[in-house]
């Protein structure tokens, strides 16, 4: 009996350490389904991919626990070279297409380098955004200006903060200017 309980006690040990080192880590898997859970590493909107084209950029922040221009939310972000994979990033709305938001990822790692902050093109890719409600931590941010993120309302995990109307007027003729709307 001694040793089926200290079986028992092995595997349930073994079973804690592996779903801790699970929830630790820090790439997830693209959704399969268009379920939205709010636990972090389960089932979230598909991404419907980068926006392409002209979009209309408007600010309009509601306090209505909806994403609305203007505001930050937080959503599942794919990276660019792996849309099966990304992660949860706070992101700028900037307008809408169709039913869909579109947004701009932010990092408040520096993007200070040269090569960094421009594209080939030598257009910028980076704006300073300075910081906000969005990060606990209060660390400045950046808002990438060359990758518009297309997601479905359902997507958002969070809202963050509006921005002030001053910066996201900043951001709007950032993105005209580089992206030639």
């Amino acid at each position: 009996m001694a040793s089926t309980s200290r079986t028992a006690h092995l595997v349930r040990r073994v079973g804690s350490a592996l779903a801790r080192a699970a929830a630790k880590r820090p790439v997830r898997r693209a959704p399969a389904s268009s379920q939205r859970d709010s636990q972090p590493g389960s089932e979230r909107a598909a991404y419907r991919g980068d926006f392409t084209g002209r979009a209309t950029i408007s600010y309009a922040p509601q306090a209505d626990g909806d994403a609305d221009p203007g505001e930050v939310i937080w959503a599942w972000v794919p990276y660019e070279e792996d849309h099966t994979q990304g992660k949860d990033r706070p992101v700028l709305v900037i307008g809408r297409d169709g039913g869909d938001l579109l947004g701009l990822m932010l990092t408040s790692k520096d993007r200070t380098s040269p090569a960094r902050r421009q594209g080939p093109d030598e257009r910028p890719r980076w704006h300073d955004l300075g910081t906000g409600d969005w990060d606990r931590q209060r660390r400045p941010s950046e808002v990438r200006l060359d990758r518009v993120l297309r997601l479905a309302p359902d997507a958002v995990r969070r809202e963050g903060a509006a921005l002030d109307r001053a910066r996201f007027d900043q951001v709007a003729a950032a993105v005209r200017e580089t992206l030639d709307w």
